[in-house]
This record gives C-alpha cells, structure tokens and sequence, in this order.
C-alpha cells in the first residue's frame, strides 16, 4: 500500500540544501487565509474558499518560479510529481490543492529521512554538561507539529471525508461549519473519481505514517477518518455495471492493498484507540431519524457493520484484548487516567458495564466454540481483578465483576470450569479432599504464598459480596471450600490481618443466600459436629506472613508429648465454638442462629434418645482386639459429640440475644425440642430440677403466646398443632400433676384454636413475664424490651404494671422500682433495706442497685436518710463478692454527686487512712469512688481542688504500691478537669511525677506515673502551653527518659502516647491552622 519510494540513485542530482523549515514555510503558505469571507450568504463562502485555494495554488508556484532559494524544493517536488501515480491535474480545485500539499508532505518526509540517514553525532563528553544525546535533525518543533497538524486537517477535510459513502465515519456536515462548505464545494462529478481521490489520499497517509514521527501524529487525530476511508476501499461491495469508465475503478490488488493496511495499522495502533474508533464506525442502534443529515449518520451500512464485529472481536481475541476493549469503551467515555470527574461518573454507570459484559459474555463468530473462547477469554477477565492504579482498578473491577455474573448465568458450566475454578484454585490445594504431592509435605513448606491467598479471597469478595448475585453455580462453587474460609476467618481473629472483614463478610453472604439446609449443614461442619464435610487439610496451616498477609504452609513436627497435643487440639476447639458463636452473632435477623440453635438442642435429644439404644449391648467378650479397639473408638466419639453439642449451646445461650427467634416456626420447634428431651429423659427416668424447669418455661412461653402476647393466624395454629402429640405424651407421663395439668390444658387450646382457655394457661403466661433478673427490670431496659419484635415478650410491660408479688425477697427491691420516682412509701424502704443486709447475693446487689436508682432519681424518702444509706453503702464495700461491692460503689459514688461537702471529706479521710484502719482492698475500693466522683462533679470539682490534691499527693507516698498507683491514676484524672486552676500546684505535681517515674521500684507505680503526664497533656490540649509554660520542658524530658531508659514496654508505650500528644500541641501551637474568613467591617 505504501507508495514507491525513489530510488537514491534518481535523486543524487538534488542539492542538500532544502531543509524541513522551507517545506514547513511552503505548506504554511498554502494554508493561509485569503478573501474577506465577511459575507453571510452561503454560496459567498463558497466564492471565498475556492478563491482562497486558487490565489494560493499560485502563490505557491510564484514563489517556486521567481524565488531562488525555493528553486531545490521546487525540484524536488516536481521529482516526487513525476514517479507519483495519480493524476495532479483536474478542474476541481480542491483536489489540485489536495495534490498540492499531498507532494508537499511527501517532500517533508523524504527530507527527514535524508537528514537521518546523514546524521553523525559525535561521542558526548560524560564530564561536561553537554553529556546528553545529541537530538536528532528530523525533530519537529511544537510550532512545526502545529502546522503539520493543521495541514493534515486540510488533507482529510479535502480529501478523505467528502468521498465516504453516507453512513461510514461521521459526516463532514456534522463536524464543523467549515466542514459543510467544503462539503458543497467538492465536485464529485470532474476527474479523477471520487474512490480514486479517496485511495490517493489513504495511500499517501499511509506511507507517511511510516516515519515515526509522522506516523503518531497522523493516528493519534485522524486514525478514524483513515480507517473508514481503508474499510470503504478494501470492503465496500463493488456494484455490477460501474458508472464510469473502468480505467478509474479500483483494482483487485488495490483493494486486497487496502484491506492488507486496514488490518496492519490495527495491529499497530494503540489498541484501545482501535476498540473505540471501530465502535464508532459500527454506529449505534436504528433510531427514528427524519431530519436528513441526521439520516446519514443514525445507521452504519450492513456490510460495515458486519466487518466492524467481525474486527472487534478479532481486537478481543488477542492478548491483552479484553483490556484493550474495556479501556476503549471506558476511556472513550472519559475514564482512564485523565478521565477525572467523568471517570467517577463512569465508575457508577452499570449500564455501560453491562454492555461491556455482554460484549465479552457472547461468543464471536470466528471462536471455533465457546468453551474455547471461555479459555482464551476468561483469565483476562480475571486479570481484570488485580490492576493497580486506583481509579482505573475500581472501573475495570466493576466491569469484570458484571462479566463474571453474565458468564455465570449464560453459560454456567463453563464459567465454573475457566473462571471460578481458577480463582479458588489457592485454597482447593489445602481441601480434606485433595491430594497434595509426597514432594510438598516438608514440614514449612508453602504451600499457598501471601499474594495468592489474599488475591483469591479479594477476588472471591468481588465476585460474591460485592456483586451480590446469589447464582446457583456461584454457591455450588464455593460451598466445597467453606470450611477453609472459615478455618481462615478463625486464624484472622487472633492477629490483625487485612483480610478479616473480608472473610467474615464472605461467610455472611453464602450462609445467608444458601438455602437453609445447606446453611445447617455448613455450620455443622464448621463446629466439628460433620466430619463429612470439606475442611482444611490435617497437615495444613496458617500462618501470619512477612507482609501482613497469611500463608499457608505444612505444619510443623507435633511434640511428642500428649498433653501438648490434646492441649493444642481443645483450645483450636474451643476458639473454634467461640469463633462460630460471633459469626452467628450477626445471622440473627435472618433467622439463622435460631434455627442452628433449634438444631442443636434436637442433636442433644437425638444423643439422649441413641445413648442407651447404641451402648447397651455391650459384648461380654470380643473375638478380636480390633473389635474392642472399634467399640472404645466409638464411645470416645459419641462422648466428643455430646460434649461438643454441649459446648454448641453453652456459647450459643451466651451471646445470643433475646432476639435470637425471628418467628413463631422457630418458638414453637424450640417448644417441641424441649418436650421431646423432656420425654426422652422419662423415658430413661432421669427427672432432674432444671429439666423440670426447662419443661415448665417452654410451657409457659407456649402460654404466653395463646394468652394474647402474639395475634396469631390461622397459619400459626397449623404450626401450634404439631406440638399436640408431645403435649399428650407430656400430661400422660409426666409425675409432676402441675405440669401435667398445663400440658393438657395447653393441648385442649391449641386444639380448639384459644376459643377455650383455662386459668391455668393465663396463671402459667402471667408467671412466665414476671420471671425476670432483677437487675435487668430498669426503667430503660423494660421500655426497649416493649420495642422489641420478639413475639414472646411484646406484652412484658403491661404484665409488669400490675402490683409487685410479696412471696420472695428477691423480688420485693425489683417491684419497688416498678413504680414511678416520689411514690416510694416508708414500708418498701424498710424492706429494701433489709435486703441490703440479706445473706444472698443475688438479693443484696438487686437492693443495693435499687437504693442508687432511688438515690439517682432524688427520691425524698431516700434522700432524707442519706447517713444511713452511706453507712450501707461503705459496710458493703468489704463484701468479696465484685457484684456486691460494685453496686456499693456506684451508690456511694451517686450519693457523693448529691451531697458531695457531706460525704467528700469522709471518703477522703477513709482513703487517707493507714492499713491499721482499713485493709488495703477497701482503701482501693475508695479510690475507685473517689474517681467516679471527681468525674461526676465535672467543673465543679475546682471548689474541692485543694482536698483532693493534697490526699492523692499523699497518696503516693504510701508504702503500699497499689495505693501509690491509685492514688496516681485519681490524681491524673483531676488534673485533667482542673484546666488553668492547676498553675498553682503545678510544680508540686510535676516534682512528685517526675521523682516517682524516675525512682519507685514498682512498675505499676511508674506506669501510672507516666500516664498521668499522657492524661494531664491530653486534658489541657491546646492549654498546655499556657498552665504548664513554666513546667513542659520538665515533662519532656521527663518523658524522653522513660523511653530512652525505662525497661517496662507499657511505660514506654505510655511515654510514647505523651510524646505523641505534646508533639501535636506544639505543633498547633507554632502552626495554627489557617482559617478562611472573609471580614466585612462597616465603616461609620
């Protein structure tokens, strides 16, 4: 396609005297504007363009006749002139000027390729500043590239885009305003023809484009007009009878020439480049088009239409070619590198990602099959995943996720085996169920690296959380390997990993979209209870990698010892338990924790029911000693899974909520597991006290539902019915009359639908709201209890209402907190009292936190006896017991906040006081007061400042350690209230922190010595610079010591903090932060 070069022998002849900034002067000349054009008539625009290209056509050859130094440039072009192959002369002055500057540009090419060809730079001296590369003579200057830009929008304007066929490229009319004058000018009926101009033109663009140099200028602004000009020549269907002469019509050759460029300069361009250009070749959808000039560009030709798809996918095909068709879909919409806002607003449009995904979703015409397209194409759409650049990450993760889901919905099988198996292929390798190389099990070995695991488990978040498609093939994927994400999500909670919230946002997902059965089954294997189901290899292992990632390696030699090893193996147990029982923790609003939970309190029954049917038949003697060893084994494992069910439901019961039943399927199989293990243990007569207590509470629950708490369906009473049959068995069977008595009352209700309930339904629901904790029956927890959507407890506050019961003496503080504060009567107060002083702990705490409640709503009758209530609260502070004692605490702590001149000065001389007084825990206990008390007054604590720091510092010089550090830790946190009414003892304060840092031989002295520093600069903040002016250099070095010389890390952590802090204060202090303010001062 490329034009005949001239052999160097024809042009021997030339004197080298024509330089680049001649032929760049000449083409300037032909580009300069001539005539008024001041006219607003559009056949006087077209009088002006053609008079300007005239006037400089001879311009041109004026300067070429009467001009000396143009005489070489003039020869020159009339060389090229002579060996080129198209006619230069026509009546169409556009296209004499297209030919004009067409040998012009020749003529700048083969000037630049002799000047390259003669250069001969000399070696730079590395010792002088002129060391750099010589810059090579064909170099265009940024004015010289402007021209030549300008002079190829001529070439194309002239003489590619007038002679493309209606609907190939986008029509000159619609570019610019120049462009419809050009379009009228140009005669398509004078010689040569208009295919013949078109090819003239695409050949000598390309030749030029040759050049480096010229090439990238040319493509990088008008690769679209030439390549549809190349698609027109090399594929446009030729017609049977042509209309002209057949000297003029395109030959085979030059057609295959042509469609040989189109496909080469493809290949060379930047691919995305090609991707849109051919997009916008292709066109879009048919649209209803009426006006004509937007007829011509709505629809693309068919046969250009089927060549663009047809090199499309020829451009996916390629390596790289699915990026190269992302960039150019996204770029072309503002995306990319310089994309800024735009690409943000790309990053959000999933329309555009979808169209991306069908695009790489559907099987192009030249894949011989799609399950070979699939492997060409899908680990490009992987790669996709792990781009680095922020920005471009984000758009292309986006695109790649839609893809994944498209492929996995269209073709399943085969995105499972070329996407999906390959993505989770890291953590395959360490399945139960795979068979790892007798060359891979060296203790140590890795066998998944850091960047692969943390690879696979982003991807795996990408494609299942963030996508959010719970497509069958995606779950059958990844359900096999869940119990290596899980086993990954428990390694991840002991150290801090990047990886954490992202495996358990993993597990969430797929144990909320599968369906429940395979969710259960899941979770039994993840606790231990289905050894069946895919876990991590026995001889695999996490373990934290160098970069903060995880690694999976072979394990290491077990110690020989057995306690070790049984050690190991319950402590990975029992964090396993406690592991699941936090990921459960978030699946209870989907029902989930209660249905596991409902499973396992089955699995206890069924263990019940089998213990005896399996093990009874113990053989008297075995025929072998494998047999008994088979027998011992499966004792051992049923003792393992009643203790694991156990464990299941111990942690289960701790950190589920109330809230833990969604809907009353699930009450009602908790009700029916409980009556059948209840049935079971009659079965096998083993009645025990909890058992019936359990029985009577899931009655009562039952009860509590028919009783009204829950309106109920008819669909709910066909989900009542089958608790009818373990009822019956219940009232027949059970030795207890009462419940006996329930169980039949509570069959005949269900059965009748509650037409007909007895009082012992409504006595046994009632019972069952008022079995509350007392410490639990608040104010507040009772008003969030009434919000709740649990349907067993919706009435919980109403039942409450109703006058408290004087049967036990645990209850008799709770009732009285029932009522609202100034209705206490001098009765109840007696008797909260003496329950202040019962023997029973559960009793006394409730009473005491029933007097601080009193106390804290200022209830008068409370408040009048305030000595007495003191001198209950202190005598309780010597009780051992931490719920007793704490309750003390925080009601001398309240009663300090209402009377504090009262009552300061007596804490104080009880904490200032020696261990012959008190005993050194009380004297701590006090502390712990004093500090509640200090932060309860808040600012008002400047009016007891002098008390308080004259007893702390005496504090610290206590003999006894902890005494020192308490008395340190109630020091730092008045000082932080303190503000600038520290500046008077603040040289007592800061020797005393600085002798004690420095000098006491506790560590927990001078740990809190320290933190006291850190606490005092973080109170003061922007402060410290005024209170402490006088002492801050002390403290620094006070500091700078401890971290230099101090042993204890902790101490030094804490010096650390301080630093940090001092270090932001005066960094705010010398630099403030600039505000933005704008004055406006009004002048008198």
């Amino acid at each position: 396609m490329a034009a005949s070069r001239p052999a160097a022998a024809a042009r021997s002849g030339v004197p080298e005297t024509c330089g680049l900034e001649q032929i760049l002067e000449a083409l300037k000349l032909l580009l300069s504007p001539g005539g008024s054009g001041s006219s607003s008539l559009q056949n006087t625009k077209h009088d002006v363009l053609l008079e300007t290209l005239n006037s400089n056509l001879s311009a041109l050859e004026a300067k070429f006749l009467k001009d000396a130094r143009w005489k070489n440039l003039g020869a020159l072009r009339d060389e090229i002139a002579d060996e080129a192959e198209w006619p230069q002369s026509s009546e169409d002055v556009t296209w004499r000027f297209t030919s004009q500057t067409l040998l012009l540009l020749l003529c700048l090419k083969e000037i630049m390729t002799r000047l390259v060809a003669d250069f001969n730079p000399g070696k730079p001296n590395p010792r002088t500043p002129e060391a750099a590369p010589a810059l090579s003579p064909d170099t265009l200057s940024v004015s010289q590239q402007k021209t030549f830009q300008s002079v190829l929008q001529f070439v194309v304007t002239l003489g590619v885009c007038p002679y493309l066929m209606p609907g190939v490229g986008v029509p000159l009319r619609d570019r610019t305003e120049f462009g419809a004058v050009v379009q009228d000018v140009v005669r398509l009926d004078a010689a040569p023809h208009a295919t013949r101009r078109l090819y003239i033109c695409c050949r000598v663009l390309l030749d030029l484009a040759q050049h480096a140099s010229l090439g990238s200028l040319i493509f990088c602004r008008h690769f679209g007009d030439v390549a549809a000009g190349l698609c027109q020549l090399g594929f446009c269907p030729t017609k049977r009878k042509p209309p002209v002469p057949a000297e003029e019509v395109l030959t085979e050759e030059e057609r295959t020439l042509s469609r040989r460029a189109l496909r080469d300069i493809l290949d060379q361009v930047y691919q995305p480049l090609a991707v849109r250009e051919l997009l916008i070749l292709q066109g879009g959808p048919p649209q209803s088009c009426t006006d004509v000039k937007t007829q011509l560009r709505c629809r693309a030709p068919a046969w250009l239409r089927r060549l663009c798809g047809q090199l499309l996918s020829e451009r996916l095909m390629r390596p790289n070619g699915v990026q190269a068709v992302v960039r150019g879909i996204l770029e072309g919409a503002g995306a990319g590198a310089a994309g800024g806002s735009s690409a943000e607003a790309t990053a959000a449009d999933w329309r555009k990602c979808d169209l991306i995904a069908k695009i790489l979703a559907s099987c192009p015409q030249q894949s011989l099959s799609p399950e070979s397209y699939y492997k060409d194409i899908c680990p490009q759409i992987l790669d996709l995943f792990h781009l680095q650049d922020k920005l471009t990450a984000r758009q292309f993760q986006r695109v790649a996720t839609t893809t994944f889901i498209t492929m996995s919905r269209e073709r399943p099988e085969l995105a499972a085996k070329y996407l999906l198996q390959p993505m989770l292929v890291p953590l395959q390798r360490c399945l139960t169920t795979a068979e790892i190389p007798e060359s891979a099990m060296v203790p140590g070995t890795i066998l998944v690296t850091e960047e692969e695991l943390s690879r696979c488990v982003e991807d795996v978040f990408k494609v299942y959380v963030v996508a959010n498609e719970p497509l069958p093939v995606l779950l059958d994927s990844l359900l096999p390997i869940l119990g290596v994400f899980f086993s990954l999500y428990c390694f991840t909670q002991q150290s801090v990993s990047h990886i954490r919230s992202l495996c358990q946002e993993i597990l969430l997902w797929v144990l909320v979209k599968l369906e429940r059965k395979k969710a259960i089954a899941s979770l039994k294997g993840f606790s231990g209870l289905d050894r069946a189901v895919p876990a991590l290899h026995p001889q695999c292992q996490f373990r934290a990698a160098t970069h903060g990632g995880i690694v999976i390696t072979v394990k290491e030699a077990i110690s020989d010892e057995e306690d070790e090893a049984l050690y190991q193996k319950v402590s990975s147990e029992q964090s396993q338990v406690e592991h699941l029982g936090d990921l459960l923790l978030h699946c209870q609003q989907c029902g989930l924790a209660g249905d596991f939970f409902i499973f396992c309190l089955k699995e206890l029954s069924h263990l019940l029911e089998d213990n005896e049917a399996e093990f009874t038949h113990k053989p008297s003697c075995y025929t072998s000693l494998l047999e008994l060893e088979q027998y011992q084994t499966l004792l051992i494992e049923d003792q393992e899974r009643k203790l694991l069910v156990l464990q299941l439901l111990a942690v289960l019961c701790e950190r589920m909520s109330e809230q833990i039943f969604t809907h009353i399927t699930q009450v009602v199989d908790f009700v029916a597991a409980t009556l059948q293990r209840a049935c079971a243990g009659l079965a096998h007569e083993a009645e025990s006290t909890v058992g019936s207590q359990t029985l009577s509470m899931s009655m009562g629950l039952v009860a509590v539902m028919l009783g009204g708490a829950v309106q109920l369906k008819s669909s709910d009473f066909a989900v009542l019915k089958q608790l009818l049959p373990l009822l019956e068995k219940v009232s027949n069977t059970y030795p207890d009359p009462v419940i006996q008595e329930l169980a039949a009352d509570l069959r005949i209700t269900i059965s009748t639908r509650g037409a007909f309930s007895t009082e012992a339904v409504s006595t046994a629901a009632q019972s069952t709201l008022n079995k509350k904790e007392p410490e639990q029956e608040t104010e507040e927890q009772r008003q969030t209890s009434h919000d709740t959507s649990t349907e067993g407890a919706q009435n919980c506050p109403k039942q409450e209402q109703n006058p408290p019961r004087r049967s036990q003496g645990s209850s008799e503080p709770c009732a009285a907190t029932s009522r609202p504060p100034g209705h206490i009567t001098t009765e109840q107060f007696r008797e909260v009292l003496l329950s202040a002083c019962d023997p029973q702990v559960p009793t006394r705490a409730a009473a005491l936190r029933t007097l601080s409640r009193w106390v804290e709503q200022r209830e008068a009758r409370a408040l009048e006896e305030q000595k007495k209530l003191l001198q209950i609260f202190l005598e309780n502070l010597d009780h051992e017991d931490s719920f007793v004692y704490l309750s003390a605490i925080q009601g001398v702590a309240l009663l300090s906040d209402v009377y504090p001149e009262e009552i300061l000065f007596d804490l104080l001389a009880k904490y200032d006081s020696g261990k012959d007084k008190h005993n050194p825990e009380t004297r701590m206990k006090v502390g712990e007061v004093l500090m509640r008390v200090v932060r309860a007054l808040g600012d008002m604590v400047s009016k007891y400042r002098e008390p308080l720091i004259h007893t702390f510092l005496r504090g610290v010089k206590d003999p006894d350690a902890a005494h020192r550090a308490s008395s340190l830790a109630n020091l730092g946190e008045l000082c932080q209230r303190l503000d600038f009414l520290l500046g008077p003892v603040v040289h007592e304060v800061t020797a005393c922190l600085i002798a004690v840092a420095k000098t006491d031989t506790d560590v927990q002295v001078r740990r809190a010595a320290v933190h006291v520093v850190a606490l005092l600069l973080r109170g003061l903040s922007h402060k410290a610079t005024e209170v402490l002016s006088d002492v801050l250099k002390d403290l620094y070095h006070l500091l700078k010591h401890v971290v230099r010389l101090e042993p204890d890390s902790v101490a030094k952590l804490h010096a650390q903090l301080a630093l940090e802090e001092l270090e932001e204060i005066m960094r705010n202090f010398l630099f403030p932060p600039q505000k933005l303010e704008k004055k406006i001062v009004v002048l008198p």
